[in-house]
């Protein structure tokens, strides 16, 4: 074992990384000493949307590519103080998972992956409060922020953990948490591109008539900029004890290089990218290594799940013409069905004139430009192609001819499939046959 672990370490410094400032950027380091703190108030709705591109080796060997796509919904459901006086957040969250290997098409859609839910709390600083039955976040206490102003060019260090879902592969019940330091550097400021803030309106009032939407233009507005690294390293007791199966992580390595850009002006993440390897070897010798880089955006959304967007929809739908179409609140948000959707026979292709009822929906979708859209593919009961592949593949079919019209990019746009498992009408008629082969289009609140 311990043999296993000299080589092991040998074959880390091979990945050791060379931390440096980002050479294509410059920032302004004039401004004084500020605080940051998060900003929690009671109701607020966010999202996460993180992009993975990772490479996975198994025993020094590459295995595959993934693209993986990790998008997070919050609310802000209660805020408070901790015992120290800081303002506290209670995060209620779902977070959703899905990857593309390396066989996957580019420019492919994704799946809707799993689903975790979690709560936490986390204060003003940064700091998480969260308990061992959730497994979201992986990545806790980042950035932590010190309890008085900085300039640029300070630094400072603060803990935080990593905690990784290992059921699956390892079948550890509670979450794999590993340790680590980090050090933060203020770097300044860079200046934040002007754009457009949208304030709640109806999608009514900006596809037949002249917007309500108050535009407002941003100019001059700032983000700050952190760099934040920190290095992994953990190791399991040499006794496994019921915790473990068989084989279990015996080491775990690696490292997180990361810059966040900071919105002061809200008290939030605007969005970050990193760098990071990992490296994970096993009781039994396997080694796995998980490297690439990522890029997360934050933002707010319209919140369409009301009975005002559901009026001012449905009545789009009526204004416009579209038959078959219905329009729904749900869990998700708000959702338009579109019933005895044609495609050529036993197949995923799109007919002609339902492409056209496509490019009216799209006007419907584009009233909601920072909110995902998810598409779900039903099927009737019959003899045929399999329900649950094709059902897949006509909610594929959709979305990929959405992100030709430019409602949305593919990290942006989720589909899945539900077979004839979900039948709103008896499947014993042709009418309700009809019904039960639909697409259903939600503009997404979570």
């Amino acid at each position: 074992m311990k043999k296993r672990i000299v080589t092991f370490v040998a074959f880390l410094l091979l990945f050791v990384p060379i931390f440096a400032q980002k050479s294509n950027e410059s920032y302004d380091t004039t401004g004084g000493a500020e605080t940051f703190k998060f900003k929690y108030k009671k109701g607020d709705s966010y999202r996460i949307l993180s992009t993975v591109e990772e490479d996975v080796f198994v025993n020094m060997r590459y295995n595959h590519h993934g693209q993986i796509i990790n998008r997070v919904s919050a609310k802000i459901t209660d805020t408070g103080k901790d015992e120290s006086g800081l303002a506290v957040g209670t995060h209620d969250c779902t977070f959703m998972t899905t990857e593309n290997g390396s066989k996957a098409v580019d420019g492919k859609t994704f799946s809707w992956g799993e689903e975790y839910k979690s709560i936490f709390d986390r204060n003003a600083l940064g700091v998480y409060s969260i308990g061992d039955e959730y497994f979201m976040p992986t990545v806790r206490d980042v950035p932590i922020f010190p309890d008085h102003p900085i300039k640029a060019g300070d630094t400072w260090t603060a803990d935080g953990h990593e905690a990784h879902d290992m059921r699956q592969n390892f079948g550890i019940q509670k979450p794999y948490k590993v340790p680590f330091s980090a050090v933060y550097t203020y770097l300044g400021t860079v200046g934040k591109e002007k754009h457009e803030v949208r304030q709640m309106s109806y999608a009514a009032a900006a596809i037949s008539k002249q917007r309500n939407n108050q535009v407002i233009k941003s100019e001059g507005s700032v983000l700050h900029v952190f760099h934040v690294k920190y290095s992994l390293y953990t190791q399991a007791p040499v006794t496994p004890s019921s915790y473990y199966t068989e084989d279990y992580p015996q080491t775990t390595m690696g490292f997180s290089d990361e810059y966040i850009y900071w919105d002061n002006e809200k008290g939030a993440i605007d969005h970050y990218t990193e760098d990071f390897n990992i490296i994970i070897e096993t009781a039994y010798g396997n080694i796995y290594q998980f490297k690439g880089t990522a890029h997360a955006e934050v933002t707010d959304f319209l919140r369409t799940g009301t009975d005002d967007e559901l009026k001012a929809v449905q009545e789009q739908v009526k204004n416009l013409g579209l038959e078959n179409v219905t329009v729904k609140k749900g869990e998700k948000g708000l959702t338009l069905s579109i019933e005895n959707i044609q495609f050529q026979a036993e197949s995923a292709l799109l007919l002609e004139s339902e492409k056209k009822k496509l490019e009216v929906i799209a006007q419907i979708l584009e009233a909601y430009p920072d909110n995902d859209i998810l598409v779900s593919g039903h099927t009737a009961t019959g003899r045929g192609l399999d329900p649950q592949m094709l059902s897949e593949q006509r909610a594929a079919s959709v979305a990929d001819y959405l992100m030709q019209l430019g409602v949305r990019d593919r990290y942006h746009i989720f589909t899945q499939g539900f077979g004839d498992k979900q039948p709103i009408a008896p499947n014993t008629t042709e009418a309700g046959k009809a019904k039960n082969r639909r697409v259903e289009i939600t503009i997404m609140d979570e």
